[in-house]
């Protein structure tokens, strides 16, 4: 399945802004795309996850979709994405994550 956003899809969209020094971008880019494809797509309930690396090289964006709010608690409980997520959090100045729903889409 691939990242969808349209209104009242059946998904949680996790959106998690990081923040990081100048030079750490792309560490934490390869950790959370090496966490994505070795742990978290495992997880039940994953849909998709898009990393986003802003072009002024402070901050990394995680876009990413679970079937429900439940099945991203449970991976936020797993020992082993645990793991992944403090090796994050260690490159990051600040993070921010949370659960957020499409109230609006628009195209050309």
């Amino acid at each position: 399945m691939a990242t969808t956003i349209t209104l009242n899809a059946p998904v949680a969209t996790l959106i998690n802004v990081f923040t990081v020094q100048n030079g750490r971008q792309r560490e934490l880019v390869e950790l959370l795309t090496t966490a994505t494809e070795e742990v978290m797509r495992h997880r039940p309930g994953f849909v998709a996850a898009n990393i986003h690396a802003s072009t002024d090289g402070t901050r990394v964006v995680n876009y990413a979709q679970w079937e429900s709010a439940a099945d991203f608690e449970a991976m936020l409980a797993d020992p082993e994405a645990q793991v992944h997520m403090r090796q994050a959090a260690a490159i990051a100045d600040h993070f921010d994550p949370h659960l957020y729903t499409v109230e609006s889409v628009h195209h050309q």
